[in-house]
């Protein structure tokens, strides 16, 4: 996709889709499952049964920085801004063991390095030994995830589906989401291995539980534009 292309996508429907990010015939996705897989155990993993679903705090992982910091992202979030920092990573993957379902909603909060109170910021919470909090509409609207496919994600196994454009409606109330889901249709990202889904954080987004349940193994990373105030610093 062309650079423009991409940075229209991004302003005016809130998320693209780059079916190629990461490739698979030089090793670059069997790289991350294995460095991921080497850190099922680590405090930011939760499990469901003898299987992991998710791992939080994954930029502390070579392969995952690297991954982030890479020419080929790196290729694709300049033509929205050349001001990204790589922020937060987590592992997502549904299996028949952890196999859920999100309503809609937007991601509204950050990862930060510590607690200090400031004016609009809040509340706070602590995942993983790491402090979380929702900071105003101003700061989300900088920002962007890319959500790296390290399996194939089809129908059968519970893709994100999003409302083009909601991310232009600030944070949104509950009955303003039910509103705008009922004039707008919703998209199924389907991607392959290797491909990335890029969207801002206040689009709407839902996933339904898998119909035929494997590894959907999505690597999440949300990359900040700007500095924080108050003494605030991105985690």
């Amino acid at each position: 996709m062309q650079a423009n292309s991409l940075a229209n996508a991004i302003a005016q429907r809130g998320f693209v889709l780059v079916p190629d990010l990461a490739s698979e015939g030089e090793g670059q996705v069997q790289t991350l499952l294995a460095a991921l897989e080497a850190a099922r155990d680590s405090h930011g993993a939760r499990k469901a049964g003898s299987g992991v679903y998710a791992i939080r705090n994954v930029l502390r992982i070579e392969a995952v920085c690297d991954f982030a910091h890479s020419d080929a992202v790196q290729s694709v979030l300049a033509p929205i801004s050349e001001d990204f920092v790589a922020t937060r990573g987590i592992l997502f993957d549904k299996t028949p063991g952890a196999n859920w379902k999100v309503g809609w909603h937007q991601d509204l909060s950050i990862a930060v390095r510590h607690k200090i109170e400031v004016p609009e910021f809040g509340p706070w919470s602590q995942k993983a030994g790491i402090w979380h909090v929702q900071p105003p509409r101003e700061v989300l609207e900088t920002m962007l995830t890319l959500r790296l496919h390290l399996d194939v994600c089809d129908e059968s196994n519970g893709p994100l589906r999003v409302l083009p454009g909601s991310h232009t409606m600030g944070k949104m109330a509950p009955h303003e989401v039910k509103a705008f889901r009922q004039k707008t249709e919703p998209e199924i990202c389907i991607c392959p291995r290797g491909g990335a889904l890029l969207m801002r954080p206040l689009l709407l987004h839902a996933s339904s539980p898998a119909t035929a349940p494997h590894h959907r193994r999505v690597l999440h990373i949300e990359f900040a534009g700007q500095a924080l105030p108050g003494g605030l610093q991105w985690n």
